[in-house]
């Protein structure tokens, strides 16, 4: 067995980041940036009124209640600009300002003095104005020039939203890891409506693997089941890479059983094994191969927490370096209690992160840890990393913590929910 760190250099070692692609803003979505986007434009394009009221020239000067003025023009939101004069414009919001116009009343501050065909045209304040109010200026937003995403970034909607709205229609991103998955085990079944015969089981890693490289911004090309047979084994992975599939992540057959084909399997097609077993818990038989195109094999133990840990902790790294993602933060949280650990070994435990009544967060580590467990998954919200040294991780300790997948935040719950 190699540790942990050592073998994350080993695939981050092995990883070059991917080139970039030109794709139109709304198909961006989750999309990871290449390059940096400076402003085209100044956001607002141009001063215009917070509210509906009246726009007037201050010039530096307060308005006393009572001041009067003549009401010289309307304006709404999308007429053309226009000179402002010395009067007051009736203006909507979102208006743009009349040149020389520097102020808005709103219109609940103003006494309708006169009117005309149901125009105001003549008004009186009603309060006190001071320069300059209710007005959103001309880059008070987003300067032209300014930078405002940078390489590296996800596009979120946020992120998409604000692009929109600065005219940018199309942006450069990381091309798309292509990956495979490849699920083995004459025991399963792949449809979950399929009732199941003596000794089956239902195929739970394919889905979720999918589900998570998915999100973490992979596109999986290829999917399947296959038995335990080599033939079969080496047809669907021509598949896969036919596909175009750049990392292959298969589930089961990599411990030392009878059955555990995958190493020698990859071994006759001419790949080369980087590692095969990780001083770490769950999922300690962990292969990691290249074969001979180049393209990343990770073989994940089969129990489903084993897979897990595998796609969270030894894929998602390698995706991260291929995306040209920052490299991940992580928080450091005192445990709630103590926590027996194998020696020797890294643990990865489900958990979960809870405030207590004075805001102080913390870590608990859940019970039933056995690889087999799926219901610990769904009860827990984050992962607690515990380091190789010891056998027991007491409470207080300050621990690693890190989210469910590296694109989710810890989601914090109370310690009584």
């Amino acid at each position: 067995m190699i540790p942990y760190c050592e073998a994350l250099q080993h695939l981050l070692d092995a990883a070059t980041p991917l080139p970039a692609e030109r794709v139109p803003l709304h198909e961006a979505g989750g999309r990871t940036l290449a390059s940096d986007i400076h402003s085209g434009q100044s956001l607002p394009p141009f001063d215009n009124s917070a509210m509906d009221g009246f726009a007037l020239r201050a010039n530096g000067a307060t308005f006393e209640a009572g001041t009067e003025f003549a009401v010289q023009g309307w304006q709404a939101a999308g007429d053309a600009g226009a000179e402002g004069g010395e009067g007051a414009w009736e203006i909507m919001t979102g208006a743009r300002m009349p040149v020389g116009l520097d102020t808005v009343v709103p219109v609940e501050n103003v006494e309708i003095l006169a009117s005309e065909d149901g125009r105001p045209t003549r008004i009186a304040l009603t309060a006190t104005v001071k320069p300059g109010q209710n007005v959103r200026l001309r880059g008070q937003d987003v300067r032209e020039g300014e930078r405002v995403l940078c390489a590296g970034q996800v596009l979120d909607i946020n992120a998409r939203t604000l692009l929109h709205a600065l005219g940018v229609g199309e942006v450069a991103v990381v091309a798309r890891p292509r990956a495979a998955v490849i699920a083995t085990g004459k025991e399963l079944v792949t449809e979950a409506a399929q009732a199941l015969e003596s000794g089956q089981i239902r195929d739970s890693n394919r889905p979720y693997l999918v589900g998570r490289l998915q999100a973490a911004g992979a596109e999986v090309v290829w999917q399947g089941t296959v038995g335990d047979d080599v033939a079969a084994f080496n047809a669907v992975l021509d598949e896969a890479l036919a596909a175009g599939a750049q990392l292959l992540i298969s589930t089961g057959a990599v411990s030392a059983g009878r059955y555990d084909f995958v190493p020698d399997a990859l071994r006759g097609r001419g790949a080369r094994i980087v590692f095969h077993k990780v001083a770490i818990r769950p999922g300690k038989p962990l292969l990691f191969a290249v074969l001979p195109n180049g393209a990343l094999y990770f073989g994940l133990p089969g129990n489903p927490v084993s897979a897990a840990v595998g796609q969270r902790f030894f894929v998602e790294p390698v995706l991260r370096r291929l995306l040209g993602l920052a490299p991940e933060p992580v928080l450091r949280l005192p445990l709630q209690a103590d926590v027996r650990k194998p020696p020797g070994l890294r643990f990865h435990a489900r958990a979960r992160v809870e405030m207590d009544g004075q805001g102080r967060l913390s870590a608990r580590v859940l019970s039933g840890q056995e690889s087999f467990r799926l219901m610990s998954m769904l009860q827990a919200n984050a992962w607690v990393v515990l380091e190789a040294e010891g056998d027991l991780a007491s409470a207080g300790t300050f621990v690693r913590v890190q989210g469910w997948g590296h694109h989710e935040p810890v989601q914090l719950v109370s310690q009584e929910s």
